[in-house]
C-alpha cells in the first residue's frame, strides 16, 4: 500500500460514516396518496398555494360590525349571518351587523367580532357596549401565505406535517421511494425461533431486531435465509440479489469460519471501510460488489454476528446510509447529559456503551458483553466514550445517542 492509498483499518467513527455515506445518494421519488404519506420523507418541499385563512375570519361566536358604530353603547341593526362555508357576501353598512360564528368569513366592510357574551339581542337588533374588547378576528393569511414552504424536503412526515399538507391542499405528496434493504445473517450455530435448534445452536436473533428498525427509519426490510459457514453457500444467496444496500450478519472477523468478506470478493467485492476503532463492532465494514456481477455497484454492509455489536453498528451506520438515501439528514443526533456514576478511563477504541437515562443522569449498564440482547432491551440509550477518554466523575456532561423505544 503506498503512502497516498487510503487508509482502511482502524478509521475512527467519523472517518468509518463519511466513506460509506460517500457511496449513497438519495433515491428517486415517487407521488403518493396524501392518506398513505404518514412515516415518509419528503423528496420535494409542500409550497402553500393560497393563504390560510384565505380570508378574514372570527375567532370566536358573536357580532361582525363597524368599530366605528361602536363609540359608545348602540343599536344596531341585523342584516345577516355568516357561518363556516357560507359568508355573508354584502358589504357591511354603518349601523349594520351581522351575526357571526367561529372559522366564518368577516363581511367586507366589519373590521371588529364582538363575543355573543358582550351582546344582547332584542328582535332584529342587537345592544352593543362600546368597542374596547379584544379583536377577534383571525387575519388573512394568520397561518400562512401564498409562496410560503411549509414542509421542506427531507423531513419525516408525521401526523401533524400531514394535517400542515391537508391544509395546503395537497392531495399526494412526492416522497423518496424506500430503500430496499436486504439482510443475510450467516453462521452455522443459527437456528431459526420456532425451530427446534441443535445441541450446540442458538436462535437467530439479530435479523428481526434489524429489520424492525430499518422499518422504523423508512426502509424496506427483506430478510435472506440465513446461510452456514461456506463461501459459495453465501455468494449463491447475493448474487442475484437486487438492493440499494446488502447488509450482512456474522462472519465479519478474520476467523477461520469469518467466510462473509471472501465469498463476496468471488463477486468483486471491494472495500471503502475494512475495521472501525469501537467497541463493540470493531469487524464492521463496507463495500460495493463490482460491476462483473448481476446489479454491480451494490453497496455491502458488514455487521458483526453478535447482537450488541451489530445493534451499536446500525444505529451509527445503518441508519444513517438509510436516511441518506431517503435524502435526510444522516446524522446521529448527540446530546449532552450528565452523568449518574463515575466512569474510569476508557481504552483505545471509542466506545458505544448500552445505557439508561434516570432522573439523575445516565447510567451504563455494568454488563457490556456484545452477546447480551437483555441489556439492549432495557438500554433507551448509547453512552459515547471518546478512544483513551479519561476517568468521568458522577455529574459530568457526556454524549449519548437516544435509542427510539416504544
Amino acid at each position: 500500500m503506498s503512502a497516498s492509498t487510503p487508509r482502511l483499518k482502524g478509521l475512527t467513527v467519523e472517518e468509518a460514516r463519511a466513506r460509506m455515506l460517500a457511496a449513497v445518494t438519495p433515491l428517486p421519488a415517487e407521488s403518493i396518496a396524501l392518506a398513505e404519506a404518514d412515516g415518509r420523507v419528503l423528496a420535494q418541499p409542500v409550497i402553500a398555494h393560497r393563504d390560510q385563512p384565505p380570508f378574514d375570519a372570527s375567532a370566536m361566536d358573536g357580532w361582525a360590525v363597524r368599530r366605528a358604530d361602536l363609540a359608545a353603547e348602540t343599536t344596531l341593526r341585523i342584516v345577516g349571518e355568516s357561518a363556516a362555508g357560507h359568508g355573508y357576501v354584502q358589504p357591511l353598512k354603518a349601523g349594520e351587523a351581522v351575526r357571526i360564528f367561529t372559522g366564518a368569513p368577516i363581511p367586507a366592510g366589519a373590521d371588529l367580532v364582538v363575543i355573543q357574551e358582550e351582546a344582547v339581542r332584542e328582535g332584529e337588533t342587537v345592544r352593543l357596549g362600546p368597542a374596547g374588547q379584544p379583536n377577534h378576528v383571525r387575519p388573512r393569511g394568520g397561518d400562512f401565505h401564498t409562496g410560503e414552504t411549509l414542509l421542506a424536503a427531507g423531513v419525516k412526515l408525521d401526523p401533524w406535517r400531514l394535517s400542515l399538507a391537508a391544509a395546503a391542499g395537497q392531495a399526494a405528496l412526492s416522497v423518496a421511494r424506500r430503500p430496499r434493504i436486504v439482510l443475510l445473517a450467516t453462521g452455522e450455530e443459527l437456528a431459526q425461533p420456532g425451530d427446534t435448534p441443535g445441541p450446540f445452536q442458538i436462535f437467530e436473533s439479530g435479523g428481526v431486531g434489524l429489520a424492525a428498525m430499518i422499518r422504523r427509519w423508512g426502509g424496506e426490510p427483506h430478510r435472506l435465509a440465513a446461510t452456514g459457514d461456506d463461501i459459495a453457500a453465501i455468494a449463491d444467496a447475493v448474487r442475484e440479489v437486487q438492493a440499494d444496500l446488502i447488509v450482512t450478519v456474522g462472519g465479519a472477523s478474520v476467523g477461520d469460519h469469518d467466510l462473509v468478506k471472501p465469498a463476496l470478493e468471488t463477486l468483486g467485492l471491494t472495500l471503502a471501510v475494512e475495521t472501525i476503532n469501537i467497541r463493540p463492532g470493531k469487524p464492521t465494514w463496507f463495500g460495493t460488489l463490482g460491476a462483473k456481477t448481476p446489479g454491480g455497484g451494490r453497496r455491502v454492509l458488514g455487521l458483526p454476528g453478535n447482537p450488541a455489536s451489530a445493534f451499536v453498528c446500525a444505529e451509527l451506520f445503518l441508519k444513517s446510509l438509510v436516511l441518506a438515501m431517503l435524502g435526510a439528514d444522516p446524522a446521529p443526533r448527540l446530546e449532552l447529559i450528565a452523568l449518574a456514576q463515575s466512569l474510569p478511563a476508557n481504552g483505545p477504541r471509542e466506545h458505544w456503551a448500552r445505557a439508561r437515562i434516570t432522573p439523575g443522569g445516565v447510567r451504563a449498564f455494568a454488563d457490556q458483553d456484545s452477546s447480551l440482547v437483555t441489556v439492549f432491551a432495557q438500554a433507551d440509550a448509547l453512552l459515547r466514550r471518546a478512544a483513551n477518554a479519561p476517568a468521568a466523575g458522577e455529574g459530568e456532561l457526556v454524549e449519548i445517542l437516544r435509542l427510539e423505544r416504544g
